[in-house]
Formats: structure tokens, C-alpha cells, sequence
């Protein structure tokens, strides 16, 4: 058993990493987050390191304009303020080395911390490309927290959360197929732990590959594959300002014909909460595609608040 572990100051540069940090039970560790990270609620009291380099309001085509011209010259879509970063004074500074229009990036926080002379802060870059990812980055943070034991015991229940709904997915018959959407203009796929998801959730993923980066689709490809469910999570964006742009996809040739669109299968989901956060509510996550996918086997409570279905005549 473990010892009562020394408490450290912790700053946390992504929303997933903060959401391991609080779920690991060390939320009164943190002193510092990124301008992103807004779970638990009361995180977002803490002080704020970091900002984008670019406008982030907008259509999806301009959001996507800005950060392809930033990366195109070499650079992070973020910024780190390393005054700020100097001030609360960090023994531990968790950053990923993912996706750079994700969240800051670990060459952002090692240009910040090179400016502070006196710093000794232990940097912990996290990666999840997949799930088991994920389950080797939440043993990583615990383990440089030195409470090792309680990460065991974090992946470990959420493992077999996840593993309760995959396993009656897989028994039953209907397996329908799932077009995920990750963004809206231009067209993209989800990738890395959304084709595990769905596949858990008793579906068949038709884009992307898992562990592999979300991959551009063609709107050809889409309508051709006729999907049963269009699921729509872009990444950073909640349910309301999904709906905004639902008119771009409902705008493409054939988009009517489109068997899901007929049948009321088009669901919108919380990208920004829920998907594309590679931390422990992945599981939450789980649930929500188990709901979608198979609605007369699942009910976890989060329709209507984790995801909606998407109906033209009250969201045109």
C-alpha cells in the first residue's frame, strides 16, 4: 500500500491531462492550466499559461485556414506565457506531443521553461494515439506523481466500465455502420480511439484507422458508403456550435438521399467534452456511442446534454 504521497504543484497544459490529474484525486495539486482546460468546473478558477496564436472564432473553413498558414511557417497554433509559468512555480508541467493544434505542445513548454533559470520542473509529454495509449499515460502521470497504485486502480475501473458495454454490444445481432465526422469544412474523419469506441459500442467504424492521425474525407466516399449513423463531433466543439455549421454538411449534393439522414440517424455529439479528450472520459464517451448506436440496449442519461439527434426542421 501506498504512503501518503508528497503533494506537488502541478500544471496541467491539457484538458485531458487535467481531467487525469483530478481523477487521480490530485485536483488540489494543480496551480496552473491551459486556456482549454474547463473540467472539473472549478479548474477553470486556476491560472490560465497559455492562449492561441489565432482568432478562434469563425466557420470551420476559417479556423482551419488560420492554423494550416501558422503551421505552414513552423510554428505552434499556441503559446505559452512564461512569466505566468515562473510564478506558480511548478515541480511538474504535464504538456502532450500529440497534435499541435490540439493543445500546446511540448516544444511550446520547453521554449517557456528555457526562459526561467531557476526552474527544475519535471516535464511529462504525454501521446495517446489509441486506447491502451491512454492507459499508459494515466500510469505515466501517476507514476511521476509518485502515486503509481492509484493509477493502477484508476485504469483499472475504467477498463472494466468500458469492457461491461463492449461486452453486451457484442452480443447483439445489428451492427450498424458509423461515418464519424471530426470536422466539418473541410471534411475530416476521426481517427486514433474513435474506431476502438465505436467498434466497442457495437458498431462498424467506416473511416479512419485506430491510432492512426483523423484522415481528410472526401464527401464522394461518404455518400457512396451511405453510412446508417452520421455521427458530427468536430473537435473543440460543443453541441450548439456544432449546429451552427450543420447547414455546410446538409448543403452537399445528396446529402437528403442519405439513408441516415432519412431515418433520423444523424446525431451531433460533444466533441469538445467528450471525444477528442483523451483522458478518463473516454469511458463516458463509450456510453454515449452505446446510446446512439444501440438506444433500446443503453441509457446512461447523457442524451440531450452529451449528444442530440439532429433533426433539419428545428436546427436549419
Amino acid at each position: 500500500m501506498e504512503s501518503a504521497p508528497e503533494p506537488k504543484r502541478v500544471v496541467t497544459l491539457i484538458a485531458s491531462a487535467t481531467e487525469i490529474v483530478c481523477a487521480l484525486g490530485c485536483r488540489d495539486w494543480i496551480v496552473g492550466r491551459s486556456h482549454e482546460c474547463d473540467f472539473p468546473p472549478d479548474i477553470k478558477s486556476l491560472p490560465i499559461l497559455t492562449e492561441p496564436k489565432f482568432p478562434v472564432e469563425g466557420a470551420s473553413i476559417e479556423i482551419d485556414q488560420r492554423i494550416k498558414a501558422i503551421v505552414a511557417d513552423s510554428l505552434s497554433v499556441y503559446r505559452v506565457f512564461p512569466d505566468s509559468l515562473s510564478d506558480v512555480s511548478p515541480d511538474v508541467i504535464v504538456t502532450q506531443d500529440q497534435c499541435e493544434v490540439c493543445a500546446v505542445s511540448l516544444r511550446d513548454v520547453e521554449e517557456a521553461v528555457c526562459t526561467l533559470a531557476e526552474t527544475n520542473a519535471d516535464i511529462v509529454s504525454l501521446k495517446p494515439d489509441a486506447l491502451a495509449d491512454l492507459w499508459a499515460d494515466i500510469g505515466t502521470v501517476a507514476g511521476r506523481l509518485g502515486i503509481a497504485e492509484r493509477g493502477d486502480a484508476l485504469v483499472s475501473s475504467l477498463k472494466s466500465r468500458m469492457k461491461a458495454i463492449s461486452d453486451k454490444a457484442a452480443t447483439l445481432k445489428a451492427r450498424p455502420t458509423v461515418a464519424s465526422v471530426e470536422w466539418i469544412e473541410p471534411l475530416m474523419a476521426s481517427g486514433n480511439w474513435m474506431p476502438e469506441l465505436i467498434e466497442m459500442a457495437g458498431g462498424r467504424n467506416l473511416f479512419g484507422e485506430a491510432g492512426e492521425h483523423a484522415p481528410w474525407l472526401e464527401w464522394e466516399a461518404l455518400r457512396a458508403s451511405d453510412p446508417d449513423i452520421v455521427l458530427v463531433q468536430p473537435c473543440g466543439f460543443d453541441i450548439p456550435r456544432t449546429l451552427e455549421e450543420m447547414h455546410l454538411l446538409a448543403a452537399h449534393p445528396g446529402w437528403g438521399d442519405l439513408k441516415a439522414v432519412r431515418n433520423g440517424h444523424v446525431v451531433i455529439a460533444d466533441g469538445n467534452q467528450y471525444f477528442n479528450r483523451p483522458g478518463p472520459r473516454l469511458a463516458e464517451s463509450l456510453e454515449i456511442l452505446a446510446e446512439i448506436l444501440h438506444p433500446d440496449q443503453f441509457d446512461f442519461g447523457h442524451k440531450g446534454t452529451g449528444w442530440i439527434r439532429w433533426d433539419s426542421s428545428k436546427h436549419a
